[in-house]
């Protein structure tokens, strides 16, 4: 058997070139978002992109499935700078948001350390998440993407199970589709056919 080499690909501008133009309206599709909300364990759902605030534009404003909690997310295909993390915070305060999604190329320490003092320093309301992109291939084969989280709350776990559990609705389409996911893949006809999918809290 003939086992391919994993190699990362570092330049993210390979595959986007540039951030508004091209890798913006790429996370903003529901098949690429999936792979984001998968990382962070939350349900996302897109209102809009470039959104409005005041003479500037936050990436991506969306919303929590189901929940309506309001989410911001700034992409930067480069290393954390200062300017994006001022720019974070001016529109989370101009969305009013409650989940701060900050996806990057690579985050500097001083940048991670920023963002878990943030969340150190929040209510439990508001939550910061720094998020890495990588890119990976085996030989010629298609390049697949893969979101990595770097910084989040501690308790964030425990805060999207409480979010869950204050919401019968959501919780019901949880137990939904673990069972679901239990009973139809005991089918071996139906196994070859699907993939099994997390369970979600979506519809």
């Amino acid at each position: 058997m003939n086992l391919g080499k994993l190699k990362e690909i570092k330049d993210l501008r390979k595959v986007w070139l540039h951030e508004a133009l091209d890798f913006t309206p790429w996370l903003a599709e529901e098949d690429n978002l999936s792979l984001l909300s998968e990382a962070i364990g939350l349900d996302i759902t897109v209102d809009e992109t470039e959104s409005s605030v005041g003479d500037f534009n936050v990436d991506i404003y969306a919303t929590e499935t189901g929940t309506d909690r309001r989410i911001i997310i700034e992409n930067q295909l480069e290393d954390t700078n200062h300017d994006h993390l001022g720019k974070l915070i001016t529109y989370a305060s101009g969305k009013d948001a409650e989940i701060v999604i900050w996806v990057v190329k690579r985050a500097r320490e001083e940048h991670r350390s920023a963002i878990e003092w943030l969340n150190n320093h929040t209510d439990e309301n508001i939550a910061f998440l720094l998020i890495e992109i990588k890119l990976y291939q085996i030989g010629d084969s298609d390049i697949a993407v893969k979101f990595e989280v770097v910084e989040k709350p501690n308790d964030w776990t425990k805060e999207i199970k409480r979010i869950t559990n204050n919401y019968p609705i959501l919780q019901a389409r949880y137990e939904y589709w673990s069972s679901f996911n239990d009973y139809a893949f005991q089918d071996k006809a139906f196994s070859r056919e699907f993939n099994k999918r997390k369970p979600s809290t979506d519809h």
